[in-house]
């Protein structure tokens, strides 16, 4: 049974750094594509950073390239997100996605269409 859980969100003020993690549970060996979504208020949601956790390729949304580095521990079954230089536009509700279909193809298309598992989420709040 697939389980993700996140942790690590706050409030911080804008230029401040916040990680991200998610514990996850139901995934066996092989590569899945794990990742972030974010939902601020009144907003769709949107794809911030996904990996192959197979190759450990990852992707980042143009908006948050050069701040945000998604990585995984998969001893511990951890995904991280660490977010740096945080703008107030950062804030919102950052959920953990995965898919068990073990392909890679899609991983970067942020579309949450393809992601089959979702966390409760974590708020992040950025004050300017």
């Amino acid at each position: 049974q697939v389980h993700l859980a996140e942790s690590g969100g706050g409030s911080v003020q804008a230029g401040g750094s916040l990680r991200l993690s998610c514990e996850h549970s139901g995934f066996y060996s092989g590569g899945y594509c794990m990742g972030w979504f974010r939902q601020a208020p009144g907003k769709e949601r949107e794809g911030v950073a996904t990996i192959y956790t197979g190759d450990g390729i990852a992707y980042l949304a143009d908006s948050v390239k050069g701040r945000f580095t998604i990585s995984q521990d998969n001893a511990k079954n951890k995904l991280f997100l660490q977010m740096t230089s945080l703008k107030p536009d950062d804030t919102a509700m950052y959920y953990c996605a995965a898919d068990r279909r073990g392909l890679s193809y899609y991983c970067g298309y942020f579309d949450e269409a393809d992601f089959g598992y979702w966390g409760q989420g974590t708020q992040v709040t950025v004050s300017s």
